[in-house]
């Protein structure tokens, strides 16, 4: 359940880590937590200021090489995200974000850079950079329609024991391995711009009935109209 009366959503290091529209996580997260009337208050967090360990929800979006390592260094620092996890909060980190939550990712000339180590994953840099369109089949025990989104990244990501796939690509890069992104109780990584959550609003509601419990429904028939379309433009694409 919600750790006060409002849901509080914790948007991590807006001002180093927010590309491809990431920050719309949040308005969408907001969004859906309205329409089933929940309370929602949103947490900007800079990255000069300290981590609140009380948030319901934690997001941290994409960047460039430089402010993700600055990020890794100011997380590992702080603490917070740690506590807050281990008190049960849900998580979604995305591209530069997921990595940072790996034991070490590729630095700006390829170098290993510490991460956080909340994930058991590492990553590196790839022989080329995975640009466009990624259509990836979800994890069955997370009962998620095909996920759709948009990767840029360099990174190949490797996945530990302590993590399980996302979701397997039929269309794109992902990790580099066949999978894309990966799961560890209420924290999921992904490498899905779109942003993820407005292209896959099934996940949105994954992550709030992570801390609020079972979800009215909410009609969303011009989003499922939007992403078969989508769907089946990448995948003739492909073909």
């Amino acid at each position: 359940m919600p750790s006060d009366s409002a849901l509080r959503i914790v948007w991590i290091y807006p001002d180093l880590l927010s590309t491809y529209g990431d920050q719309g996580n949040v308005l969408v997260l907001e969004q859906r937590a309205r329409g089933r009337g929940i309370e929602t208050e949103t947490i900007h967090v800079r990255s000069a200021d300290p981590v609140p360990e009380t948030g319901d929800i934690y997001l941290i979006g994409g960047g460039e090489d430089r402010p993700q390592i600055l990020a890794a260094e100011r997380l590992r620092r702080d603490g917070g995200l740690h506590r807050a996890i281990a008190r049960g909060a849900a998580m979604l980190a995305v591209c530069a974000g997921y990595q940072i939550m790996g034991s070490s990712f590729g630095g700006d000339e390829g170098q290993p850079v510490d991460g956080i180590g909340l994930l058991d994953l590492y990553s590196v840099r790839g022989p080329a950079r995975a640009v466009g369109e990624l259509v990836a089949e979800v994890d069955a025990a997370l009962g998620l329609p095909t996920l759709t989104g948009f990767e840029n990244h360099m990174g190949v990501t490797h996945l530990g024991p302590g993590v399980k796939p996302l979701s397997k690509t039929v269309a794109g890069v992902g990790n580099g391995d066949g999978f894309e992104g990966c799961y560890a109780g209420q924290v999921v990584g992904t490498y899905l711009h779109g942003p993820a959550l407005a292209r896959n609003p099934a996940l949105a509601d994954l992550l709030l009935s992570w801390r609020v419990g079972a979800l009215a429904p909410l009609d969303d028939s011009r989003y499922e109209a939007l992403r078969q379309e989508r769907l089946t433009t990448v995948l003739q694409q492909q073909n």
